[in-house]
C-alpha cells in the first residue's frame, strides 16, 4: 500500500514541468516566467476542487479510453457542482431561448420547435441588444433588461424594491467575488474572515489579492452551525494580536461544502456583528434553490437586514447568485450578478469601473440569468413543461441528499452531518495514526492520501477536507451529490467499501525510527 501511494504522491509534489526541461528553460535568457519571477501571492493560491488529485482523475480517464486495465470501468468526477457534466438535464425553455437568441430567424417565424413564449421572451431581449445580435457588446453591468427581471425577483423574493443600478450581472458568481474581495483588500495588513470550512475561491481570491483570511469555525458536532463567540475571538485575535485590518466578513448559505442553511437568528446575528465591527458583509447565495430539509427555508440576508430597522441602514452588504447551481445547472454558460446594498456612491463608480475594464459579461450568460430569475409562470405555454422538469430535479436531489447522509453514517469511522442543502456532503472520516505517519513521510495531508487512494481503486475524484479547511486532528473529504440516482448507488456503495478496507490497512513503513520520525513506534 504504501509502495503504490508514495508512487502516486510523487506525481502530487511534481510541477508540470519536470528538473530537467526546468534546468533548459532556466538556462535561456528569454525565460522570463517561472515561480522565482512570478507574483508570489500567485504561488500562495491553492485550489483544491481542480488539484493534482483531478489531474490524476483525469489521466486515469485518458488511459480507460484508450483500452488500459483498470479497477474500475469508469471515472466519476464527484470534485465539482458541475450538474450537467453528471447527466443533469437542461430545462428545455432556457435552452428555447437561447436558441433563438442566437438565431434570430426562429425567434421571429413561428416553428415546431421554439414555443410562441419561449420566441416572445427571445425577441424581448434581442431588442435590448445592439442591432438585434448577441454577439454585440452590452452595458458594462449587463443588459438592463434582465437586471430589471433581477429586481422584479428580488421584489418577489424579499418584498422591497431594488435599482437596477445596484445590479451588476457577472460571468458567474465567482468573478463578483474576486471583484469585491479586491477592492477590499487595499493593502497587506487587510484580514477578510472566511467561514471554514470554505469554498477555496475564497482563500485562494484573498491570497492572490495580497490579503490575509481570517478563519471562523463553524461546529460540525452542530450540524456546521455559526458559532458567534468564535467569530468575535477569531475578530479579536486578528486586530488585536496580529495587527489586522479586519475590513469583511464572507458568508456561505447554504453551506459549501457543508451542507447546512442559516436560520434568520444566525444572519441576524451576523448582520449585528458586521456593524458593531464596521465590516461589509460578502453573502454567497448561489445555493439558494437547493435547500432539502422541511425544517429550514432560505433567507436572504438582504430581507433580514431591511426587516432589522433604521438603525441598521449603514451595514454594507454585497450579495451573489449564479445560474451554476439550483435545479438550473447552467455551469458552462457562466451567468450570474451581485446586488449592492447600502454602497457609497463612489464605491460604486469604483466597482462599475473595475466591471468595465472587462467590458460586460457574456451576452449568452445575461440571458440565463435572466431565465433563471424569470422562468415561465402558471398560464404561460412552457408552464406545465417546466415545473414537471424542475419539480423531477429537485426531488431528485432531495433524495440523493438524504441517501447519501444515510450511508455515510452506516460505516463505523465514518459521520456525515445532514445534507440539508447545496449539492454537497462533507463527511469526517477516521484515519488510523499509522496512515497518517506514512502520509507525513510522504509530505501530503492524511485525506489527500485517502482520497488519491480512492481514486486509483474505485475511480471516484472526491476532494480532501484540507482543501476546505477543518479543525486540527479531524479529516474529511467533500463529494458532491449529482451523479444520477443510479449511479449514487454505485458511487456510495464504492466510497464506503474502500474506506472500510482503507481503514483497516496495515503499513509498513521499513524505516529506522528515532524521536522526530513522526510515525507510531
Amino acid at each position: 500500500f504504501l509502495q503504490s501511494v508514495r508512487n502516486q504522491s510523487k506525481k502530487l509534489l511534481l510541477t508540470t514541468t519536470s528538473c530537467c526541461e526546468e534546468n533548459i528553460f532556466m538556462n535561456k535568457r528569454f525565460a522570463q516566467l517561472s515561480r522565482a519571477n512570478i507574483n508570489p501571492h500567485v504561488i500562495r493560491a491553492e485550489y483544491a476542487v481542480r488539484g493534482p488529485i483531478v489531474s490524476r482523475a483525469n489521466e486515469l480517464k485518458q488511459e480507460l479510453d484508450k483500452g488500459d486495465t483498470k479497477p474500475f470501468s469508469k471515472v466519476v468526477f464527484c470534485n465539482i457542482g458541475n450538474p450537467q457534466s453528471l447527466g443533469q438535464q437542461p430545462i428545455s425553455f432556457f435552452r428555447q431561448v437561447l436558441a433563438a437568441t442566437a438565431y434570430p430567424l426562429l425567434a421571429q417565424r413561428e416553428n415546431n420547435f421554439i414555443p410562441t413564449d419561449a420566441r416572445e421572451r427571445a425577441m424581448r431581449y434581442l431588442k435590448s441588444t445592439a442591432a438585434m445580435s448577441i454577439g454585440a457588446y452590452t452595458h458594462s453591468q449587463g443588459l438592463e433588461v434582465v437586471r430589471e427581471e433581477v429586481t422584479d425577483f428580488l421584489f418577489r423574493r424579499d418584498g422591497f424594491r431594488v435599482s437596477p443600478s445596484n445590479i451588476f450581472l457577472t460571468d458567474g458568481a465567482s468573478p463578483g467575488i474576486q471583484l469585491l474581495l479586491n477592492l477590499l483588500i487595499s493593502h497587506p495588513k487587510v484580514g477578510i474572515m472566511i467561514p471554514i470550512p470554505q469554498y477555496p475561491l475564497y482563500s485562494a481570491s484573498i491570497a492572490v489579492s495580497g490579503g490575509n483570511q481570517i478563519p471562523y469555525y463553524l461546529k460540525e458536532e452542530n450540524n456546521w452551525a455559526l458559532d458567534m463567540n468564535d467569530v468575535e475571538n477569531q475578530f479579536s485575535t486578528a486586530q488585536n494580536d496580529n495587527g489586522l485590518e479586519v475590513r469583511a466578513i464572507c458568508v456561505i448559505n447554504p453551506g459549501n461544502p457543508t451542507g447546512s442553511c442559516l436560520s434568520a437568528k444566525n444572519i441576524e446575528d451576523i448582520i449585528k456583528f458586521a456593524k458593531a465591527r464596521d465590516l461589509v458583509i460578502l453573502a454567497d447565495e448561489v445555493y439558494q434553490q437547493n435547500i432539502y430539509s422541511p425544517n429550514h427555508k432560505f433567507e436572504s440576508f438582504k430581507q433580514v437586514l431591511s426587516k432589522m430597522g433604521e438603525n441598521y441602514k449603514d451595514v454594507q452588504l454585497v450579495s451573489f447568485h449564479s445560474t451554476s447551481k439550483g435545479i438550473v445547472g447552467e455551469c458552462g454558460y457562466r451567468g450570474g450578478y451581485f446586488e449592492l446594498t447600502n454602497i457609497h456612491p463612489e464605491a460604486h463608480e469604483e466597482i462599475y469601473k473595475l466591471s468595465s475594464i472587462c467590458l460586460c459579461p457574456n451576452t449568452n450568460g445575461q440571458i440565463m440569468t435572466g431565465l433563471m430569475v424569470n422562468p415561465p409562470k402558471k398560464g404561460d405555454i412552457s408552464f406545465p413543461l417546466y415545473e414537471e422538469e424542475s419539480q423531477k430535479q429537485f426531488e431528485s436531489l432531495k433524495r440523493r441528499a438524504l441517501k447519501t447522509t444515510q450511508a455515510f453514517n452506516s460505516v463505523e469511522g465514518m459521520k456525515c452531518q445532514s445534507v440539508d442543502g447545496a449539492m454537497y456532503a462533507f463527511p469526517q472520516i477516521e484515519i488510523p495514526s499509522a496512515i497518517v505517519a506514512a502520509s507525513k513521510m510522504l509530505r501530503i495531508e492524511p485525506d489527500q492520501l485517502f482520497a488519491l487512494e480512492l481514486l486509483n481503486q474505485t475511480g471516484i475524484c472526491v476532494v480532501p477536507g484540507s482543501g476546505f479547511g477543518q479543525k486540527d486532528g479531524t479529516y474529511h473529504f467533500r463529494t458532491t451529490i449529482l451523479p444520477p440516482e443510479d449511479d449514487m448507488d454505485y458511487v456510495l456503495d464504492k466510497i464506503t467499501q474502500f474506506y472500510t478496507k482503507f481503514r483497516n490497512i496495515k503499513v509498513q513503513t521499513n524505516h529506522t525510527h528515532s524521536p522526530s520520525c513522526g510515525c507510531p513506534h
